[in-house]
């Protein structure tokens, strides 16, 4: 995937927050900058979720309007199904890129296996394709609205430079950008 090519890529835009996520707006607006962006995202909150798969009932999807006119689909599926469910064809444009988040706290250390919104990423990265979660370290007890816009941009450009150099093989890129 490089930028360099007149071919734009296509980046599923997830999250594990729900899909009227203020972080899933920031960044799929910044990753608008990259690509055409698809957001397939859970319609609840998914946190703390870890690898889970729907196996033993349908899952539904469904068109969402969000902020700005944007149209986004929800489903009642975990983030990781989210994913699947774009990857098997829901989706019918070739996925180049899964990016996941921006959650609103920090994922390190044990905390990656827990999170939805990381292993959303590595769903696509087990299907071959690169994956991104980003989180946000915003401090503890916060009170108010989170400024995600810092956020989305340092994602943005991260990952166009990863565009540029190439995504390691097999390898989730977590990045998780400090609340100043």
């Amino acid at each position: 995937m490089n930028p360099n090519l007149m071919i734009m890529p296509h980046i599923l835009v997830t999250n594990d927050d729900g899909v009227t996520a203020p972080g899933l707006l920031a960044l799929a607006n910044e990753m608008r900058q990259l690509g055409e962006v698809t957001i397939l995202a859970p319609d609840r909150n998914w946190s703390a979720s870890g690898h889970v798969k729907t196996m033993h009932r349908p899952l539904r999807v469904k068109e969402v309007m969000l902020d700005g006119g944007i149209t986004a689909l929800a489903s009642d599926g975990a983030p990781s199904d989210c994913v699947a469910l774009a990857l098997l064809g829901l989706v019918e444009q070739k996925i180049d890129l899964v990016v996941s988040g921006i959650n609103p706290n920090a994922n390190i250390g044990h905390d990656v296996t827990y999170s939805g919104t990381v292993t959303a990423a590595m769903e696509g990265v087990i299907s071959g394709i690169p994956g991104v979660a980003v989180s946000l370290d915003s401090p503890d007890n916060h009170l108010g609205l989170l400024d995600y816009g810092p956020a989305a941009r340092s994602a943005r450009k991260i990952t166009a430079a990863l565009m540029v150099s190439g995504f390691p093989k097999e390898t989730v890129i977590n990045i998780n950008v400090p609340y100043l």
